[in-house]
């Protein structure tokens, strides 16, 4: 006898505004609680420190998740020099302590040093998995965490103001697997001095940024808002920026059906220009068919979407 599922179907993507104080799961679980969905997932933890952009996706869009995390982000950070904490972030306790407190000409001479791919150490309290155990579980029992360094990608790195001499606000655009807590303990380091994250919040992520962003708290079923489900983004919100590919209606049910689509040359289109590891989507009256790769002359699905 099959197991009744929970919830109503519903696709798309709803971008929130995670405030501080709570965790990603219970905004995900809150607005799977207000819009009764059967399926629910997201595209990036936050830590409860944190606050911003945490876009959740619904139903089929959770197939797009990977691409949206893959994407880059944008994150506003407060470093506060002279005190590093076991966390890298305002929650730990103090390891060590500096008199230095660098100028805003020291810290612009040291940004350019973490543009480009740079090899970051991930901080102990991370959820990276050693032996199978996550890296924070460890470190809460005491136990001495180190983790490899590895490559991560910095695209932009900006000092915007110096409020005091114990804190500097920055702003930097990077990719996938880079911790702002670790970026901020290095460039404390790189001059001279120590320092923890006191504030973090993610202003962007892929395609989605502040102005998509909604307060759960604010967006309910009031008479001076729409309802919440009037805010879900279509699942091609997120496959705006990948190669497209229209195809009849009547070839669609291959794909569905996780057949490949055998494709002569002049239906080619965008695969002309496509390796086998571009990801595309197919798209079929409007609809969005299937993640699909090049393989040789056929579209071959990856992931099929139930809609």
């Amino acid at each position: 006898m099959s197991r009744k599922r929970r919830g109503q179907p519903i696709h798309g993507w709803l971008v929130v505004d995670k405030p501080l104080g709570v965790t990603s799961a219970a905004v995900v679980g809150k607005a799977k609680r207000l819009l009764n969905a059967e399926k629910v997932g997201h595209g990036g933890t936050l830590d409860p420190l944190a606050s911003g952009i945490l876009p959740l996706a619904f139903g089929e869009a959770t197939k797009t998740v990977s691409l949206v995390m893959d994407g880059r982000k944008s994150y506003r950070f407060t470093l506060r020099w002279g005190i590093a904490r076991s966390t890298e972030d305002a929650e730990g306790e103090i390891t060590a302590t500096s008199e230095v407190r660098p100028d805003h000409a020291a810290i612009d001479a040291v940004l350019p040093r973490f543009l480009g791919t740079i090899l970051q150490q991930p901080p102990a309290y991370s959820a990276l998995k050693i032996d199978g155990q996550r890296a924070y579980d460890l470190a809460r029992a005491g136990e001495a965490v180190e983790l490899a360094a590895r490559p991560v990608e910095i695209f932009d790195l900006r000092l915007r103001e110096m409020p005091d001499a114990d804190h500097a606000v920055f702003e930097v655009d990077c990719g996938k697997g880079t911790y702002v807590r670790s970026l901020g303990r290095d460039i404390a380091f790189a001059l001279g001095t120590v320092g923890h994250l006191a504030a973090l919040r993610r202003t962007k992520v892929g395609v989605f940024s502040e102005a998509d962003a909604i307060l759960l708290d604010s967006a309910g079923e009031s008479d001076h808002s729409p309802p919440l489900s009037d805010r879900l983004l279509p699942i091609l919100t997120v496959l705006d920026d990948i190669p497209a590919l229209a195809i009849p209606v009547a070839s669609a049910q291959r794909l569905r059906h996780g057949q490949a689509l055998p494709l002569p040359a002049s239906d080619w289109g965008v695969l002309a220009d496509c390796s086998p590891e571009t990801v595309l989507v197919a798209i079929a009256e409007g609809t969005p068919v299937a993640l699909c790769h090049r393989e040789g002359e056929n579209l071959r699905p990856s992931r099929v979407f139930n809609l």
